[in-house]
């Protein structure tokens, strides 16, 4: 197999259940570095709360002995008010010197031009990662912010887009740049709503403090409840373990996983290691829609031989093309 290290996203242990730092050190072959979001700090997904701060404050030391890297995730899409303060800035500046002295952070993701500037002025030798939130997916969107980033984590749509990212690899290489996709995102592709989404998470904890409405954010729950919508899961940006290995050759990058809020992260880090899953592909993904689905899974075995080559080369113009439905019909089977 061609030598991959991953990105991980750090998931609190449930009760009763192991530390993450336990399923790290069984892979820690294969992982390069964890990131994570400060409990209590707005980002990309729900904000951890406060009573876990005390668990991941003793696992980063661990995770860093086990020779992993770490990353600081900062990479809200909306700060508020708070957005261009020195207040901010101040907290940034505070959180990080205070998880530099207990751990050693190496790299700080983030969604924020300003965040980014900050870190980089203060922090001179820590990488500054661009969150694949920016949605970067093109050689200017990268040029444009290229003095505030060390790297990217690329706009998921183009996973699949081998020629576009093969130019963006060559330009990344040319100026110093690291590149990393997201491998395993649910997400629907060129999603309507998520910059409204990514906004709601931002403020999920105040937002939690009111009585809402209906739960507008997720249009994906929206049309995967209804069956004639879900060969759209096919089209989207994930890239099957199995086809890892043939996506590594043609993009020199990095890959990162999504586990921060998966249920069961262990699974995921050892189907992509392994670059083999016997079971649903729904239950490698983030967010997985497994239930539904319910009482039918998406068969990870019987997808056809073609279905790489098929769904990097193709034109992307989905509403003219029938494959992913004809592909969804042989895997999709009842539990």
């Amino acid at each position: 197999m061609t030598p991959l290290r991953f990105s991980v996203g750090y998931r609190p242990p449930r009760e009763d259940a192991e530390p993450f730092s336990d399923i790290v050190r069984d892979y820690k072959d294969d992982i390069e570095e964890v990131y994570f979001a400060w409990p209590g700090d707005p980002s990309g997904r729900s904000p951890l709360g406060e009573e876990e701060a005390r668990t991941l404050a003793e696992e980063l030391p661990g995770l860093k002995r086990l020779g992993v890297r770490l990353n600081l995730l900062l990479n809200a899409n909306c700060y508020g008010g708070e957005a261009m303060s020195l207040e901010l800035t101040e907290r940034i500046g505070a959180r990080i010197r205070s998880l530099n002295d207990a751990a050693g952070l190496d790299v700080v993701t983030t969604a924020s031009p300003m965040v980014a500037r900050t870190v980089r002025r203060a922090f001179p030798s820590m990488e500054v990662r661009a969150s694949v939130n920016m949605r970067l997916g093109t050689v200017k969107a990268l040029e444009y912010v290229s003095h505030l980033f060390t790297g990217y984590v690329v706009q998921r749509e183009f996973n699949r887009d081998l020629d576009r990212l093969g130019e963006l690899q060559e330009w990344a290489d040319a100026h110093g740049k690291r590149l990393q996709v997201l491998a395993n995102s649910g997400c629907l592709n060129f999603c309507s709503a998520q910059t409204f989404h990514d906004n709601v998470v931002a403020h999920e904890a105040a937002i939690h403090r009111r009585k809402s409405t209906e739960d507008t954010a997720t249009l994906c729950h929206e049309r995967y409840r209804l069956p004639e919508n879900r060969p759209g899961f096919l089209q989207g940006s994930w890239i099957r373990p199995e086809d890892l290995e043939s996506h590594a050759l043609l993009f020199h990058g990095g890959y990162k996983l999504a586990t921060r809020t998966h249920d069961n992260p262990r699974m995921v880090i050892d189907a992509y290691s392994r670059r083999r899953h016997v079971g649903s592909l729904l239950d490698l993904m983030e967010p997985g829609f497994g239930p539904l689905f319910h009482p039918r899974i998406i068969d990870n075995t019987r997808f056809p031989a073609d279905w790489f080559d098929r769904t990097t080369r193709c034109d992307k113009r989905c509403h003219r093309c029938s494959y992913c439905a004809s592909v969804l019909e042989r895997t999709l089977v009842r539990l």
